[in-house]
Parts: C-alpha cells; sequence; structure tokens
C-alpha cells in the first residue's frame, strides 16, 4: 500500500488498506468506519496489560493475569460431540504446571509448538493439586506486546482484527501533522498529535495512554467549543426584525394566571434580545410544567403585534396538535390568526396553508418537520421557536431559520442543567432559566416501595381508573432477552390478562413507528386508553391533565432525570397524582438515589445529584442532547479540560476569527458538526 499523508486521510477508503478489501470494508462500515481517519479515530475501550506476568502459583484465581509459560505437552484433540472440540495441553512456568483447555479453536491449537515461550492471558482455576486455564488469548512471547488495545468488534469482526488493521494504516502514515500552534501545545502542556493517536492505538508504557488521551479529549473538546462559537457568531447577526412594541402586559390580559417571576424575567429577555442589533438566539430552559410554552407564546404575541409572522416546531405530530390547540384557546378572542401544519395535513389544506404563509394571512404557524419543507416559504418570518431542543439540531433549526431574513431564535428545553454547564453545552445560545413552577402546579406525591407491593398498586390504579382518571405503567425493556426484567410488550400482555381485564390498555415503545406512537398517545389522551404501559419514550409526551398516577417498574435502572421527567408527565390537572417507584435494589447507593426522587421535585436539584453520583454516560445518554457525537470526551468527567477549551477557543478566534492558522481543525468542525444525526 502506498504511504499517504495528513491531508489524504479523509478520502482514502478504508477497503484498500492491506488485509481488508471491499468484503471486509463492509464490516468495518457497520462500525462506522469509512475512511482512514475514522479508522484512526476509532480508539480502544479498554487496555489488557500483558507486561505484568505472574507466576502459576502467585495468580489469584478468578482473576485476569498474564502468565510467561513453556508449552510442555502436545495437544491433544476430544470431540466430545457434534459440533464440539477440545483441545488440552498443558504449560510449565518453570516451577508449577497449568492445564490449558481450548473450544473449538482448531487454527490456535494447530499453531502451537511444543517447548515455544508463549504468553497466556486469562483467568486461573485452582484446586488443592492443580491450576487451569479455560480459552485463554495465547500469543508466541516475542510477539505478545505489552499493552493490548481492545476495541469495540463484532462477531464477525473480533477485537485482533481491528488492532492488526489499525497497526497497518499507522505504519503507512510516515507523520500526523499537528492541528494546534506550539504555543498552544505548551500552554497547555499537550503531546503532539502524531504522539497521541499511535500512543492511543499501542501504548508504550501505561503512562503514555493518560497522556495521548489528555491531547486526545483537548482537540475534540476544542473542536466542539469552536463549532459552537462559530455558530454562535454566525447568528450574531444584524437584526432585519426589531420588535418595536413590547406587548407583554397586553398579553397578560389574555391569561387565567398570574405570570410567575421568572416567566416574566425570561420574556423580558427576549424581548430585549429582539429589539437590539442583533437577532436573539436563546434557550429557555425550565423545569417540567414550569411554563416554557407561556413565555413563548408572550414573545409571539409581541412579534405579531409589531407586524411580523413566527413559527413553532415541535418534534411530534401529537406535541405540534396540543400547541395548536393551547395556543388557539389562549388567542381565540384575539385577531391573530394561527395555523397546523404536519405530516398528517390533508392535501389540499397544505396547498391553502402554504398560499396564506406567503400571502402573510397567518401569523402563527405550529407544526413538525413539514414546516422545513422547500414549498413553505413565509411573508416575514421574525421568529422561530422549536420544542425540546434536544430532539432538532442545529441543521434543522437553521434550515427553518433560512426561511426568513436571519429571524430570531427561540429553543425549548426541560432537562435540567446545572447553569455553568448549560452555558457551556449550549455555546451557541444565550439562556433564561425558569426556576419557579408557576401557582396552581401541584406537588406530585412520590413514594418508593418494593414489588411486594404491586397487588396494592393494581389496586389503587383500578380506583383511579373507575373514578375516571387514568394511569402511566413504565417499564425499561421492550423486548425479552436474558435479563430478567419484564419486557413493555409481555408486562402489558400480562397485565391485559391477568391484572387488568376490562380495561383497555394501551402500549407504547421506542421500536414502534412515529404514527403507530402518535396513535397510541392520542388514544391516550383522549381517554380511549386508560391505562398505558409504556418505556422511556412517553417521557416527552403529550399533555394529559386526566393521568394522575406514574407507575416506573424498576426504577433503580433509570437516571434520576429521567425518572423527574417521567414523573412530569402527571400532576397536569386538578386532582391530586401519584408517583410510584417499585424497586427491589437492596444497595444502599440505589435506595438513596430513589429517596433523593421522594423528598424534592425541584429537577435542578435532582440533575445536580443525578450528574454526581450517576456519572454523564446515563444523564446524557448517547447522544449528548442535541450535541455532536463525542468520541473520547466526556462532556462532565473532563469537565477542567472542557473549561480550558472554552478559554482556547475564544483566544483562537479573537485573534484569528476565520481561524485562517488551522485549515485541519476547519476540517475537523466541519466533521463533526456535519456528521452529527441531528
Amino acid at each position: 500500500m502506498t504511504d499517504f499523508a495528513k491531508t489524504d486521510l479523509s478520502g482514502y477508503n478504508i477497503q484498500y488498506i492491506k488485509g481488508v478489501g471491499e468484503k471486509r470494508a463492509r464490516l468495518f462500515n457497520k462500525l462506522g468506519i469509512y475512511s482512514v481517519r475514522d479508522l484512526i479515530s476509532f480508539y480502544p475501550r479498554k487496555y489488557q496489560d500483558w507486561s505484568k506476568n505472574t507466576s502459576i502459583l502467585d495468580a489469584p484465581e478468578g482473576e485476569t493475569v498474564a502468565i510467561k509459560a513453556t508449552m510442555i505437552t502436545p495437544v491433544k484433540e476430544a470431540l466430545i460431540r457434534k459440533g464440539m472440540t477440545l483441545y488440552k495441553c498443558n504449560f510449565s512456568d518453570g516451577q508449577n504446571v497449568i492445564h490449558v483447555t481450548l473450544f473449538n479453536n482448531k487454527y490456535l491449537a494447530k499453531s502451537l509448538r511444543t517447548f515455544d515461550d508463549y504468553i497466556l492471558y486469562g483467568k486461573v482455576e485452582k484446586t488443592f493439586t492443580s491450576a487451569s486455564m479455560t480459552s485463554p488469548q495465547i500469543e508466541k512471547l516475542e510477539s505478545a506486546n505489552g499493552i493490548h488495545p481492545i476495541y469495540s468488534a463484532t462477531e464477525k469482526l473480533n477485537s485482533r482484527a481491528i488492532a492488526k488493521v489499525v497497526k497497518t494504516a499507522l505504519d503507512a502514515i510516515p507523520h500526523i501533522d499537528d492541528t494546534l500552534s506550539d504555543e498552544i501545545i505548551c500552554r497547555y502542556n499537550l503531546c503532539s498529535l502524531d504522539f497521541a493517536v499511535r500512543q492511543i492505538h499501542f501504548p508504550d508504557e501505561e503512562k503514555n495512554i493518560d497522556i495521548a488521551r489528555r491531547r486526545l479529549i483537548f482537540e475534540e473538546l476544542l473542536t466542539l467549543q469552536l463549532g459552537l462559537l462559530k455558530l454562535k457568531d454566525k447568528k450574531e447577526t444584524v437584526n432585519n426584525l426589531p420588535v418595536k412594541k413590547d406587548c407583554t402586559n397586553e398579553f397578560c390580559k389574555l391569561l387565567e394566571f398570574e405570570l410567575t417571576n421568572a416567566q416574566k424575567r425570561a420574556i423580558a429577555e427576549c424581548i430585549d434580545d429582539m429589539s437590539n442589533d442583533s437577532a436573539m438566539n436563546r434557550l429557555i430552559q425550565g423545569d417540567v410544567g414550569s411554563g416554557k410554552t407561556a413565555v413563548a407564546a408572550a414573545v409571539m404575541y409581541s412579534a405579531v403585534k409589531s407586524g411580523y409572522q413566527c413559527a413553532m416546531m415541535a418534534p411530534t405530530e401529537i406535541l405540534a396538535n396540543q400547541h395548536f390547540e393551547s395556543l388557539s384557546k389562549l388567542f381565540g378572542g384575539t385577531d391573530l390568526r394561527l395555523a397546523l401544519l404536519t405530516g398528517s395535513t390533508k392535501a389540499k389544506d397544505k396547498k391553502q396553508i402554504k398560499a396564506d404563509l406567503m400571502d402573510g394571512k397567518i401569523d402563527i404557524i405550529i407544526g413538525t418537520h413539514a414546516l422545513i419543507q422547500n414549498d413553505v416559504e413565509f411573508k416575514e418570518l421574525a421568529l422561530v421557536v422549536t420544542d425540546e431542543q434536544h430532539r432538532f439540531g442545529v441543521e434543522q433549526r437553521a434550515t427553518l431559520a433560512m426561511k426568513g431574513k436571519n429571524p430570531h431564535l427561540m429553543v425549548m428545553s426541560a432537562t435540567p442543567i446545572p447553569r455553568t454547564l448549560g452555558l457551556i453545552i449550549y455555546g451557541d445560545l444565550d439562556i433564561s432559566i425558569l426556576d419557579e413552577l408557576p401557582p396552581g402546579r401541584q406537588e406530585i406525591r412520590t413514594d418508593v416501595v418494593t414489588s411486594v407491593y404491586h397487588e396494592r398498586i393494581y389496586n389503587f390504579i383500578k380506583k383511579a381508573v373507575d373514578g375516571g382518571n387514568q394511569a402511566y405503567i413504565v417499564c425499561s425493556l421492550v423486548d425479552e432477552n436474558e435479563s430478567e426484567l419484564i419486557s413493555a410488550k409481555e408486562y402489558a400482555e400480562e397485565l391485559q390478562t391477568k391484572v387488568f381485564t376490562g380495561y383497555n390498555l394501551g402500549l407504547l415503545h421506542g421500536k414502534m413507528k412515529p404514527k403507530e406512537k402518535d396513535n397510541v398517545m392520542s388514544a391516550f389522551a383522549r381517554g380511549d386508553v386508560q391505562i398505558l404501559v409504556s418505556t422511556t419514550v412517553v417521557e416527552v409526551g403529550v399533555d394529559v391533565p386526566n393521568a394522575t398516577i406514574m407507575l416506573i417498574e424498576n426504577a433503580d435502572r433509570f437516571g434520576l432525570s429521567a425518572l423527574h421527567q417521567l414523573r412530569g408527565r402527571v400532576g397536569r390537572g386538578r386532582d391530586k397524582s401519584y408517583c410510584i417507584l417499585v424497586s427491589d435494589n437492596k444497595s444502599d447507593s440505589s435506595r438513596e438515589r430513589l429517596q433523593v426522587m421522594k423528598s424534592t421535585n425541584n429537577g435542578f436539584k435532582i440533575a445536580d445529584y443525578d450528574l454526581k453520583t450517576r456519572g454523564p454516560g446515563d444523564f446524557f445518554g448517547k447522544r449528548q442532547h442535541g450535541l455532536p457525537n463525542l468520541v473520547i470526551a466526556d462532556m462532565l468527567g473532563d469537565m477542567d479540560t472542557l473549561k480550558e477549551c472554552q478559554k482556547c477557543a475564544e483566544e483562537m478566534l479573537e485573534n484569528d476569527p476565520k481561524l485562517d492558522r488551522y485549515p485541519a481543525l476547519c476540517e475537523s468542525i466541519n466533521n463533526m458538526f456535519r456528521k452529527t444525526d441531528y
């Protein structure tokens, strides 16, 4: 294979690396690896240190160890049943003997030679008189490198095969050019990119892993920060659509309730943004039920009264319908003209709505992704509102925003994140936080019980449903698997046939098509479904004031923030509401976590506790809530580095706004944000 330079990486197809080919390339593609750039950015998930050898006598039983030993007996083959062959042989470390058994590994068994030296890597089992290893990894002493990288693999593409291809690729790259200046590398105590990439895959010694990780984490978080700051800079455009009238007082007369101080503050911040020199780009972050929609409605009211149009985009049809109904009711006595545009809107109605939007006959349009289709045009779009920010990415928001002359942007999120972290994560947006609940928003009673209470809970649900209320039952799995936990499908069938016979049960899970989910949630909202059995997809859902009970099975399996979001589905009507957390987990940490849920309804307090104790993986999940996927960095575990990168990014853009000195970083930024599955 020809050597390729750093600049060739993005376009060099993985299939042309020696030992890959077209067929094997498809296996790499399943891991998201298409180019050499992807390959060398596919970092090991852990390492095995084969350099720390132990003797057979000192090897602790049941722990994975490396033993340097000589093969002292030939391999004996035994067919124990059809499709199962055993290979047995003995090794000695010079003092003691260890018996090795291999299952169906003909290739390895045939490669072993008597009196050759090997490293055996695996778990040791001991009796009073002997020691043994079952299916250990075995390599010749001279080729058994000290530290072995372990990659996320598939059934047909194992870690060792991936490591071999990575090594071939790295050997063919003479040098990986650095993306950062010597000054930045020195100031932040970083190693070179070439050293980092080579050592993260094949470290010469253990300390080099940390040195390499430090550089690669810094590189990734700096790329993220630069990308977010550049997005914010792009959005800081001239305000072509200034809101000349603050009609908040007039809007408040339409309400049947008093706005909280937090809502008033957020509205004032938005109106101030929209009357300034630059267009607004603001995140309205509030706990479940904090009144984000009322803030959006107030801001839209002032925008319309200033002669403009507004668009509100929701992630699902049912949520779009809900917003349309609530806003139509709110603005029923005014001259504001509202319309709803979703995938289900009839073709004839769509045509009329699009024509009315162009003519300026519609003031506020509420919809789903249907709003960002090419043939949707506005006469004077001044404000774009997106609900559930993490469900929409930068590109989708930008597509809707391009339908106006740099319109103002408001995004809403119900995920409570500490302010300091939020300022970093939502680097492209200003933030308003709603930290008060509106009056009348009742506190939900939360109880933590074991499965012994199931019969009492079911009777409690029956009584509530008989009285005209509804209930959610949430479980953590969808399909049967090795776990002892009952899947949503199986649980729903069992409840329908054995517990709630005569009641209407519905089932909702993530593997259903969007239309199917909408149909089930619509039936629940109408009251046709009395009890909804669901996975966490109900977390972001429709407002059902009649639902008063939220039963969550195996509650210890969820993050507290997820539990809090689920709890927020009830308590939206006048009747007293309950959240029942069922868990048989007896660990102190699990009990403590669930007691936090019982003790407070404050989402920000819960989020703080969840972040500190459960960690970022469970809090953010794989998607990092709307951010580009991070390969090696940890949004919370690497908080200190994240702050360093934020400062570094600001200084870089101040001195070099277009990053002309950093073409490779610009390419990384484009790759990071383009690849994100928004």
